[in-house]
């Protein structure tokens, strides 16, 4: 099982601050599951506006979260490197579910699964936690595709 520091999650991912969403990979197995993290700060651009006096973390950003953990464990399942030629874009978000707000101070631990792989096609089922308790539930489908080619 691979652990990966930012450095690392940095080296597979093109997202950037703001919208880098991974702090962290506490575990990844290839071909099957990881498990990240997102420290989630008060001082995010969008808590400005979402909500004034009660910061909650956009349901997007966190689906956001999930995509990118499981970009991250694709790359690691093909044993490739990000590269600037090679993209995973959203194909669809299944049976998302929204249990609680995430605010500021919170520790996101994100569990993704991979359940299908076919033809650069990715299905994952994804978990999002605060302490232990289920926040955001959903399976994604991600494409990669060769950019200049979509």
């Amino acid at each position: 099982m691979v652990e990966m520091d930012i450095t690392k999650v940095l080296a597979h991912l093109p997202q950037r601050y703001p919208l880098l969403m991974i702090d962290r990979v506490l575990e990844c197995e290839p071909g099957k599951r990881i498990r990240a993290l997102k420290n989630v700060s008060a001082n995010e651009p969008h808590f400005l506006g979402h909500f004034p006096g009660r910061p909650i973390m956009p349901g997007v950003l966190i689906l956001e979260a999930m995509a990118q953990a499981a970009c991250i464990l694709a790359l690691r399942t093909q044993g490739a490197a990000a590269d600037s030629n090679t993209a995973y874009y959203y194909a669809g978000i299944d049976d998302a579910r929204f249990k609680r707000p995430v605010v500021p101070g919170d520790q996101l631990e994100l569990e993704v699964q991979v359940l299908a792989h076919r033809r650069g096609i990715w299905k994952f089922f994804c978990i999002a936690r605060v302490a232990g308790a289920v926040v955001t539930e959903a399976q994604i489908l991600c494409t990669e595709r060769i950019l200049g080619q979509e």
